[in-house]
C-alpha cells in the first residue's frame, strides 16, 4: 500500500552541496518573551462538507466529512494520537445551516445539493447517534474539542439586503444539544459561535451590535449549564474574516469577559485555482503582507482585554478545498509553517489548520489516511516548539525565515528555518542578545551540548513532491500504519546549523542560555 525508501535518493545530496551557500549570524534575544501562545497552539479541522461538495471541476472532499468519516481506520486513528493530544476543531462552512436533532428536533436531513441554499446545500443535521459516534472517537484519541455552533438558527435572511440574516438567534437547540452532550460527560473545551458571518460574510452576514448581543445569550447559557467554573467550557467568535469595524463592534458591545477567545480567519494565498499559487508561497513579500491582519487582530484584543487573546480558528492556505497541484505537496510547508511562525509571534494562541482530512489541504489523504508533508511538519511543531515566543533578528536574504521559542521539554530553545531560496544554503551561526543595552554587542554562542536537528525536504528534491524526508529518511507509514519515528540528528555545537535551498528545518538547543525560558 505504501511507498518504501529507507533513505532518501543520493541526488538531494548532490543538489544541495551544488547551492550557493551564505553565512548568516541569528541574533536570539532570550531576555524577554514578545509573545505567548497556548500549549496547544497545533489545531485541525473536521469539516461538514459532504461528497457533493465541488469546486474548480474537482470533488475532493469524498468521505471526509463529519457525517460520513470513517473513525474506525487505524491510520486515521494514530495520526491523532501521535500529538497526545490534538486539538480539533468541528466545523465550516455549513456548521450554520446544521441542526441538532434533540429535544424539540425531530426530523434529521442529509445536506443536499439546493441552489438557493446556503453554499448550495440545504439544512444537514447531526444527530446524537453520530455525536454519540464523534465522542467515542475523540476520547479515545485523546482530542481537545472545540465546537462550531449553528449561529444563524432562528434568524431569516433579509428581504431587503442580500446575504444579511436578521432577528435574533434562538438558543433552543443549542440549549438541548448542550444538555446531552452534558449528561454523557462528554468534554467540550470551547463552543465557537458562528462561522464566518463577520463583516461582509462568507454566504451570510450578521450584523455587530446583533452578533454581539447573541454572544451574551450564548454565554449566559454556558454559565448556567456548565455550573463549575474549572469545567465550564469556553466560548469563542466570531469566527470570521478580520474587519476592524466590526470587531470592534462587535466586542463593544459584548463587554469585556464574554468571549474568552477572539476568532478569525485566514486564506492568504486567494483561490485554489490561483495559477501563480506558487509564486505566492515562495515570495516573501508576499507571505508578510498578512502580518496587518494579526496586528489588527492582537490590537483588539489587547484593546478589549479578551482573556484567551486571539486564535486563527481557521486557515487553509488557499480557499475552496485548497489548491490540487500544491496544497498536498512539500511546498505548501513554506506557507504553512511560515505562517504559524508569523502568528505566534502576534501572540495569537492557536492556529487552526483546515482541514485535518478532505479537500486538497487535508494533512492528510482523504481516501488512504496518508499523513501529507504538512502533517509532518506540524508535528514537529507540536513537539518541539514552546509556549514562549523570543524576537529573532538577522542581516540576511529575506528568503530565510526564522521564528524561535522556549523548548517545549526544557531546558533550551527550539528555531524553526525556513529556506524559500531554490538555490541558496545557509550556514548559520547564533548569537545571544545582550539584554538591557541595546549598543553593546551581542554575545556570540558557543554551544557544549550536541544540537538535536530535524531537516525537511522534499523527496526528490522536487518542492511538489508529496513525500518529505525527515533526516534524509523518507516519512512513511510503517505496515501497522504507525507515525514513523522521528528522531533527531545529533550535530557537534562548533559548526554552524546547516539549512539547505527549498528546506525546512528545525533545530533545538538544550545550553542556549534564555532567561525568558527559566
Amino acid at each position: 500500500m505504501y511507498f518504501k525508501f529507507t533513505f532518501c535518493p543520493i541526488i538531494l545530496l548532490l543538489w544541495a552541496s551544488l547551492s550557493f551557500a551564505q553565512n548568516v549570524n541569528v541574533v536570539i534575544h532570550g531576555a524577554a518573551s514578545i509573545a505567548k501562545t497556548d500549549d496547544n497552539f497545533v489545531c485541525v479541522t473536521l469539516d461538514w462538507w459532504p461528497a457533493e461538495k465541488c469546486d474548480y471541476n474537482q470533488c475532493p472532499w469524498g468521505k471526509a466529512g463529519i457525517l460520513n468519516l470513517d473513525l474506525r481506520y487505524g491510520a486515521l486513528i494514530n495520526a491523532i494520537k501521535a500529538f497526545n493530544p490534538l486539538r480539533i476543531k468541528v466545523g465550516g462552512s455549513l456548521q450554520d445551516n446544521v441542526v441538532y436533532k434533540v429535544g424539540e428536533v425531530s426530523s434529521c436531513p442529509n445536506f443536499m445539493k439546493r441552489e438557493d441554499g446556503l453554499f448550495e446545500f440545504s439544512q444537514g443535521c447531526l444527530s446524537m447517534e453520530r455525536w454519540d459516534q464523534l465522542n467515542r472517537f475523540f476520547n479515545h484519541t485523546g482530542v481537545k474539542l472545540t465546537f462550531g455552533l449553528n449561529a444563524l438558527f432562528g434568524r431569516n435572511e433579509s428581504q431587503t439586503e442580500k446575504g444579511l440574516w436578521i432577528g435574533d438567534w434562538q438558543p433552543q437547540n443549542t440549549r438541548d444539544f448542550m444538555q446531552y452532550t452534558i449528561s454523557k460527560g462528554y468534554k467540550v473545551d470551547s463552543y465557537e459561535f458562528g462561522n464566518q458571518l463577520s463583516g461582509s460574510g462568507m454566504g451570510a452576514k450578521v450584523d455587530a451590535k446583533q452578533y454581539g448581543k447573541d454572544v451574551i445569550v450564548l454565554k449566559n447559557l454556558v454559565k448556567e449549564l456548565y455550573a463549575h467554573p474549572e469545567t465550564q467550557s469556553k466560548v469563542l467568535g466570531p469566527g470570521g474574516f478580520y474587519e476592524e469595524k466590526w470587531f470592534n463592534t462587535f466586542l463593544e458591545v459584548s463587554g469585556q469577559g464574554i468571549v474568552d477567545g477572539l476568532t478569525h480567519h485566514i486564506y492568504n494565498l486567494g483561490p485554489g485555482d490561483d495559477p501563480n499559487m506558487m509564486n505566492k508561497i515562495l515570495d516573501p513579500s508576499y507571505l508578510n503582507q498578512v502580518s496587518q491582519t494579526y496586528k489588527g487582530v492582537s490590537d483588539v484584543v489587547n484593546k478589549f482585554r479578551q482573556q484567551l487573546g486571539a486564535w486563527v480558528s481557521e486557515s487553509g492556505g488557499a480557499l475552496n478545498g485548497g489548491s490540487k497541484d500544491v496544497s498536498r505537496t512539500f511546498a505548501d510547508g513554506f506557507w504553512y509553517l511560515d505562517q504559524m511562525g508569523m502568528a505566534s509571534t502576534y501572540d495569537q494562541k492557536v492556529f487552526c489548520r483546515q482541514a485535518l482530512i478532505g479537500g486538497n489541504y487535508g494533512l492528510l489523504n482523504a481516501t488512504t489516511f496518508v499523513p501529507n508533508p504538512d502533517y509532518y511538519g506540524a508535528l514537529l511543531w507540536h513537539r518541539l516548539m514552546g509556549s514562549t515566543v523570543l524576537a529573532v533578528t538577522k542581516e540576511s536574504d529575506p528568503n530565510l525565515r526564522v521564528y524561535a521559542h522556549c523548548a517545549k521539554k526544557k531546558p533550551g530553545v527550539s528555531l524553526i528555518f525556513i529556506n524559500l531560496s531554490k538555490d541558496r544554503s545557509f550556514n548559520i551561526t547564533l548569537s545571544n542578545a545582550k539584554p538591557g543595552d541595546a549598543g553593546k554587542p551581542n554575545y556570540e554562542f558557543v554551544g557544549k551540548q550536541n544540537r538535536e536537528e530535524y531537516h525537511l525536504r522534499a523527496l526528490t528534491g522536487d518542492i511538489k513532491d508529496d513525500i518529505v524526508c525527515l533526516n534524509d529518511v523518507p516519512m512513511v507509514q510503517t505496515d501497522s500504519e504507525d507515525i514513523p519515528a522521528m528522531d533527531p540528528k545529533l550535530v557537534d555545537a562548533s559548526t554552524p546549523i546547516s539549512i539547505a535551498a527549498q528546506s525546512i528545518s528545525y533545530v533545538t538547543i538544550r545550553d542556549f542560555e534564555a532567561p525568558a525560558c527559566v
